[in-house]
């Protein structure tokens, strides 16, 4: 027994050395899959933003009277050095995202505000873990909600491939069904003779693992181009755009995976998070450029595409004595795509008042982050609500699939 598995480990690291060195995670390429009767051709993008967002300040409830007195210095405000663009009479957008007011505008981008997952302490790890797990507290399982979505998918013309965006896979696409994975890095790759000798040589040792290299290359092929090449001087911002441009390509072809995910680092914006400039507007920034990729890669596609940004909580209400913010509870959620109902903001706003803020510090969440997902796999691919609310997101039968997201 411990034989064999040691000889599993030796051949689990090989394969896992050598898949990393070519710069690719390649599983399984699941069979292409077939339109809806209805003509509809799917699909999902989910982004993590890690470190937790400030939602009040990428969403600026300016029309509240106690906003600005408890975000000082880095508040929006409706004109003035810190202005930004309005989206109605109340909330105004972070002035770094020109392409997501762009698409608000025209009724592709919405915002859900006050939003927040079941999780109710402040802990980054546990937080994103209940997040990515869809389990209402964490630690609970070592697999993802979109996952288990794609698990539950109809069989036949309904079968569909995911893919996992980065070095490893994220938690939220971890599990049973099979994914396609893709790392990009700024690393040079391996010239195509050493990858075809490679494949060759281990297509009579380790076909499986031939099999996975020959798919790795193809796919870096499909995502890569001289347009992904970065830069010089390429910073965060710009790599988020390259990230989001590989994916939109894989994700554009006939062929190609339906859902995808990737997760962004770097939101815990304790300290000299910014008004208008700063810190936070790079990220944003990055992230307004990534959503732009994608509709520019999706082309057609786009028209039957849906994009959920989360986060794993918001930040305090209050700046902190660093012009930055704490770890906090409410914030948003972000949908972009041609299938979203958008121009607007979907709120019941708590309000800002020292007795509305939850534990007198955070925006109060009064929209559970499970509504939003739910009602996007129900209305984009017809997953049943007791199936989301037994199998996807477990124990969650009392939080209901928010309805009207779509057109």
């Amino acid at each position: 027994m411990e034989c064999c598995e040691s000889g599993m480990m030796q051949a689990t690291s090989r394969r896992a050395l050598l898949l990393g060195g070519a710069s690719f995670a390649a599983w399984a390429y699941l069979p292409k899959f077939a339109r809806a009767a209805d003509g509809r051709d799917p699909r999902l993008v989910v982004v993590i933003l890690r470190g937790a967002l400030d939602g009040l300040a990428t969403v600026a409830p300016i029309g509240d009277p106690d906003y600005a007195g408890l975000h000082g210095s880095i508040a929006l405000r409706g004109d003035g050095p810190n202005a930004a663009p309005m989206l109605d009479s109340f909330f105004g957008l972070h002035p770094a995202m020109p392409e997501f007011a762009r698409m608000y505008r025209a009724k592709q981008a919405a915002v859900v505000h006050a939003v927040a997952t079941s999780y109710r302490d402040r802990s980054h790890f546990d937080g994103q873990d209940v997040l990515e797990s869809g389990f209402p507290g964490p630690g609970r399982v070592q697999s993802g909600w979109l996952n288990r979505a794609l698990e539950a998918l109809p069989k036949g013309d309904r079968v569909m491939s995911a893919l996992a965006v980065g070095p490893t896979t994220p938690l939220v696409l971890r599990g049973a069904a099979p994914t396609v994975g893709w790392a990009p890095v700024a690393l040079p790759q391996a010239a195509d003779d050493t990858a075809m000798r490679l494949i060759e040589l281990y297509q009579h040792r380790d076909p499986a693992l031939a099999s996975a290299l020959t798919q790795g290359l193809q796919l870096e092929k499909a995502a890569q181009g001289d347009d992904m090449k970065p830069k010089p001087g390429t910073n965060g911002a710009g790599a988020m755009r390259l990230v989001a441009r590989g994916a939109a390509k894989l994700m554009a072809a006939d062929d190609g995976p339906r859902i995808g995910a990737l997760a962004f680092d770097g939101w815990d914006t304790h300290a000299n998070e910014g008004g208008p400039v700063g810190r936070l507007a790079q990220l944003l920034g990055g992230l307004d450029g990534a959503l732009a990729e994608f509709e520019t890669g999706l082309g057609p596609r786009w028209r039957d595409t849906v994009i959920v940004v989360a986060t794993e909580f918001g930040r305090t209400a209050r700046i902190n004595g660093t012009d930055g913010t704490d770890h906090g509870t409410g914030t948003i959620a972000l949908l972009a795509g041609g299938a979203v109902k958008g121009g607007r903001v979907i709120s019941d706003w708590p309000g800002l008042k020292p007795a509305n803020l939850y534990q007198a510090r955070d925006l109060a969440p009064t929209t559970d982050l499970r509504a939003v997902m739910k009602g996007v796999l129900h209305d984009q691919f017809g997953l049943a609500e007791r199936v989301l609310g037994e199998t996807v997101f477990p124990d969650s039968a009392p939080v209901k699939p928010m309805k009207g997201l779509f057109t």
